[in-house]
């Protein structure tokens, strides 16, 4: 049994240099205080990024949610664009990683060091921390092909005026007890429903199905800002694929031809059933034609 996030070890993983504070350290020795804001309060954002056609794919997407969530927490990333590039780009070169494929790369920043441990952001006595992990890593190959299965937990997704979950925080508890839930109950992965009862996405990917041709996600007003997501609905639009952004039901996703879910590590992945109801197709015809456009796509868009 395996979530969205399972991945193939990697015996090189052991050797990578981790990016800590402009410093490139051995991955024992990659540290924080443990007066640090994010480990505190997980008071800060992050981004994953994957390397498609050897360079990180939608960098500038990314980027740009990067700097959206900074400026909404008033967080001060103390580095530029061009330097969070080149910071990439030194950490995949200091990895022999450069226009390598398989790589995963999660960029973090948190508020920095606080005087003592408390939520008050002024606070905080240092820059902000940042760090970089980039590892080989590979989507499981069992989770690719079998597909995952979801159960629909009782914790719900917030509204934006509540908790904002286009902003990716490195406050996840929510959605963890949510994913305990769904282990608890046998299954892969938490479905959510938002605070009106319709489908909103997964604990950690956002939420797809198909129903006659026809591809359904929910609004977005209540699920992550996926990079991936995005990418899947433009595909859509692109390629003469039916899309609805749309409220709908549990009732619906019972109903569906397949279902998938989208994220950055595992770009789209088949669901094989949902609280106990297995999907006619696995994975189903459309999955497997979007699922075809984004790698062609993620290795050649800017």
């Amino acid at each position: 049994m395996a979530g969205s996030q399972d991945f193939a070890e990697d015996p090189r993983n052991g050797g990578v240099l981790v990016y800590v504070n402009g410093e490139l350290v051995p991955r024992a020795a990659a540290m924080v205080s443990v007066f640090d804001s994010g480990f505190i309060l997980g008071d800060g954002i992050w981004e994953g990024l994957r390397i498609h056609g050897g360079r990180p794919a939608f960098l500038e997407r990314h980027l740009d949610r990067l700097f959206m969530g900074a400026r909404a927490i008033d967080l001060d990333l103390g580095l530029s664009r061009d330097e969070i590039r080149a910071a990439l780009d030194r950490t995949l070169a200091a990895n022999g990683m450069t226009g390598q494929e398989g790589v995963h790369i999660r960029l973090m920043v948190t508020r920095g060091v606080k005087r003592t441990p408390n939520q008050d952001p002024r606070h905080t006595i240092g820059p902000p921390t940042m760090v970089i992990v980039a590892e080989y890593k590979e989507p499981s190959p069992a989770i690719v092909n079998l597909g995952l299965r979801l159960f629909t937990s009782a914790i719900r997704c917030a509204r934006a005026d509540m908790f904002d979950m286009r902003l990716n925080s490195h406050s996840r508890l929510n959605l963890i007890a949510a994913l305990v839930q769904a282990i608890k109950a046998g299954a892969d992965e938490a479905l959510m429903l938002d605070d009106r009862g319709f489908v909103s996405s997964c604990n950690a990917t956002n939420f797809f199905i198909v129903r006659k041709g026809t591809v359904h996600t929910s609004t977005g007003t209540a699920c992550f800002k996926g990079i991936t997501r995005q990418n899947a609905i433009e595909l859509c639009a692109a390629n003469a694929i039916p899309c609805r952004e749309h409220d709908f039901t549990l009732a619906e996703v019972y109903d569906a031809d397949e279902a998938f879910v989208t994220g950055t590590f595992g770009g789209m992945t088949p669901v094989a059933a949902v609280d106990g109801r297995i999907l006619p197709a696995l994975p189903g015809p459309v999955t497997l034609r979007l699922r075809a456009l984004y790698a062609d796509h993620a290795r050649t868009a800017d």
